[in-house]
């Protein structure tokens, strides 16, 4: 049996984000450089509120979840005690024809996936980064690009305790860039050698993390469908016991429905108690948390949400992307749902003609005060929608020669592309309502999905 795959091909989402400028291949004049990538203007605005989001569903909208936001570069002992500098390896092999080199637990045989050469036998390899601090390199000096934003929660656990005046259970989120020295990273954005997570690590009383697992891991599920994916594109998926990490008690995994199959999107697993007691042990600090209402004195077991925000960007672009045939041509459209949409609303007067430009202009001043809006009034006003459409702009204005005798514009809906005549002086409020879903003659699929 075939194994199931998105619709969608990932190679039309490459071309629509270089295209577009979502995402460029990272210092492509000189050939790029494997697995790395740069946002354009318009995808570090989708990368900017998938962050923005997340942080106000995690953060703001709480009041048992506070911020931090720590070091990339750390103690080297904390990698000793987190047991990534012993134990943070992937088996490798090496083809002996071509010399490319695989990860061994991908592969189904023996043999290249390449050239079918001869592999070697497997050697296990460090994903860390290594580098030296300060001006000799030296074993002394040696210090690491972050694999992951865990550990500098789980050692600012104390401070953050102290500081925020919590109680448990409580959480620490952050949000952060994390590098790791893949072997065979790949499939766009999803598997990249620097990537930024979202992480949450949310401290318990041993005995209550099996329910505050099932909790978190509702909670992020929902997260995505709330933001519009399709519910059949998402699954939960527990691990095996063979195939939990050394540390978990347990781990689920919310999966997404990726070109290339069933792939995760976020982990959520209980961590136990061991972070803080390997901190404790190899720094000396107690991390003992005591309960004033019972008089207990114990460590707290950690539950962790960790998401990938380049992994969120592909998976919302892939589940809002769309084909469909409209006023007799292929119309490309992204569906984002707005909160997420890089640009809100754009700008279109049905030409430049010199009366229509500055009323536009005008409009345009005064709505990017509220929205993140785009100026556009380049060839064609059906070129300019499909250019909105393909980056998944929820609304245009149109400014006509009508604006100005009546002071009325039009708003286009992207998703339905319906269109209705509002004064300008309403324009700001009646486009506030839509884009929160109110006030639609037509649902806009976004709103749909949400159902």
């Amino acid at each position: 049996m075939a194994e199931e795959t998105s619709k969608v091909a990932m190679e039309k989402i490459v071309s629509l984000c270089k295209r577009r400028g979502f995402i460029f291949p990272s210092s492509e004049i000189y050939g790029g450089l494997s697995s790395c990538w740069d946002y354009g203007p318009v995808g570090v605005e989708l990368k900017r509120n998938i962050k923005d989001n997340w942080w106000r569903a995690v953060v703001q909208e709480r009041d048992d979840v506070v911020g931090i936001e720590s070091s990339i570069l750390m103690n080297p002992q904390v990698w000793v005690a987190s047991g990534h500098v012993d134990s943070f390896t992937d088996p490798l092999v090496e083809c002996k024809v071509c010399h490319l080199r695989w990860r061994a637990t991908e592969l189904n045989s023996n043999k290249c996936p390449e050239c079918s050469g001869e592999l070697t036998e497997p050697r296990l390899f460090n994903l860390m980064f290594k580098t030296f601090m300060g001006p000799v390199e030296e074993e002394s000096s040696v210090t690491y690009l972050r694999p992951e934003t865990a550990q500098g929660m789980f050692v600012n656990f104390d401070n953050v305790l102290g500081a925020s005046r919590r109680k448990l259970p409580f959480g620490i989120a952050q949000i952060g860039k994390a590098f790791r020295n893949e072997i065979t990273p790949g499939n766009f954005v999803f598997r990249t050698r620097e990537f930024e997570q979202m992480e949450i690590e949310y401290f318990v009383k041993p005995g209550t993390d099996d329910y505050w697992l099932d909790y978190w891991v509702k909670e992020r599920f929902n997260w995505y469908i709330n933001l519009g994916i399709r519910k059949e594109n998402l699954r939960l998926r527990q691990h095996g016991k063979d195939e939990r990490a050394h540390y978990a008690e347990d781990c689920y995994d919310v999966e997404y429905l990726f070109p290339m199959g069933w792939a995760e999107l976020e982990g959520i697993a209980n961590r136990g108690d061991f972070d803080l007691v390997q901190h404790a042990k190899h720094s000396g600090k107690s991390l003992i948390y005591f309960d004033e209402e019972t008089g207990e004195r114990f460590v707290p077991y950690i539950i962790e949400p960790s998401a990938g925000v380049d992994r969120s960007a592909l998976a919302f672009l892939i589940d809002a992307y769309d084909e469909e045939m409209a006023e007799g041509e292929l119309r490309t459209v992204l569906h984002l749902h707005p909160a997420l949409a890089p640009i809100k609303v754009a700008v279109l007067p049905l030409s430049r003609n010199e009366k229509l430009v500055p009323l536009a202009k005008q409009i345009y001043t005064h709505l990017r005060r509220s929205f993140m809006t785009q100026y556009d009034d380049a060839q064609s006003i059906g070129r300019r929608y499909r250019r909105q459409d393909e980056i998944g702009t929820p609304f245009c204005v149109t400014i006509d020669f009508e604006s100005l005798e009546d002071n009325q514009v039009t708003i286009r809906e992207r998703d339905s592309m319906a269109q209705i005549r509002v004064p300008i002086s309403e324009l700001d409020k009646i486009l506030q309502a839509k884009l929160k879903g109110e006030a639609f003659d037509t649902q806009p699929l976004w709103a749909v999905r949400q159902k």
